[in-house]
């Protein structure tokens, strides 16, 4: 008989009183927290059929939070997580579905609607590049936990770190380099809440310092390349806040100031 592959959910949170806010997200199946906070406890319960791991730790950063939940989960999948991601009836199985169907595929990458995207990325199931993962955000990435457990997300990026974006862009960057296979299925899995965002406060020039170093800890040979489109094919959205050539230079800057301080290898 084929064993039954088991789906959990990794969610990073923070200032979480207890483990019952999953009921909020409408996550039905096994969840591994990670919530941020000023404590250190370690709890498991089963409940409604599910299991769930709570775990309360005093470090700081999304990314940091991320590897621990893997390093934690014992899934064949695992999906990552916010804490305003609303889970759609019946996620666990097409989630589940969809790698049993594509029994190849490392990472899926599934449609979350969210307001400035009401529709998939792409109509039909797509092979993943380079190109393509840039349009991704981490709550949309499920995997083969055994499939990453090489990759990491870089903690110098993302919400509470030294960098407050595209932790998920390294992440599928270093999987693609590493011959992972990422496939984008259409189907939708969740939408999120409608909150503020908790690190983007305007196109300023902090945000584009972080997304230059985002782009060089992405590839160390085309990152030029993206902080060029970004800064023209973007223009329209920034325009009010920034001036292309300013945004430009602190791109450059950002890349520059990462570039010094970097302690790994680069491609």
């Amino acid at each position: 008989m084929e064993a039954i592959m088991k789906l959990q959910v990794l969610l990073s949170a923070m200032h979480l009183s207890d483990y019952t806010y999953i009921d909020r997200l409408k996550i039905t199946g096994d969840t591994v927290i990670i919530n941020q906070c000023d404590r250190e406890t370690d709890e498991f319960a089963e409940e409604s059929g599910r299991s769930i791991r709570f775990l309360c730790t005093k470090e700081r950063g999304l990314s940091r939070s991320r590897n621990r939940a893997i390093r934690e989960a014992d899934a064949d999948i695992c999906i990552l997580c916010d804490n305003d991601v609303v889970y759609c009836d019946g996620y666990e199985q097409k989630i589940l579905s969809a790698f049993e169907k594509y029994e190849d595929a490392d990472i899926l990458v599934f449609f979350i609607r969210r307001p400035e995207r009401d529709k998939p990325v792409f109509d039909s199931v797509k092979k993943m590049n380079y190109l393509s993962v840039m349009k991704i955000f981490s709550p949309e990435i499920a995997f083969r936990r055994k499939s990453v457990l090489e990759l990491k997300f870089h903690e110098r990026f993302g919400a509470g770190a030294e960098y407050a974006m595209g932790e998920e862009n390294i992440f599928l960057y270093d999987a693609l380099r590493a011959g992972l296979k990422i496939l984008y299925v259409p189907v939708q899995i969740a939408e999120l809440m409608h909150t503020e965002s908790t690190w983007f406060t305007g196109y300023t020039d902090k945000f584009f310092r972080d997304r230059g170093a985002n782009y060089y800890a992405m590839t160390h040979r085309f990152y030029w390349i993206l902080i060029l489109q970004f800064a023209l094919r973007k223009y329209g959205i920034y325009k009010k806040e920034n001036r292309p050539l300013h945004a430009l230079k602190m791109m450059f800057q950002g890349k520059r100031e990462y570039k010094a301080h970097e302690n790994i290898s680069g491609w």
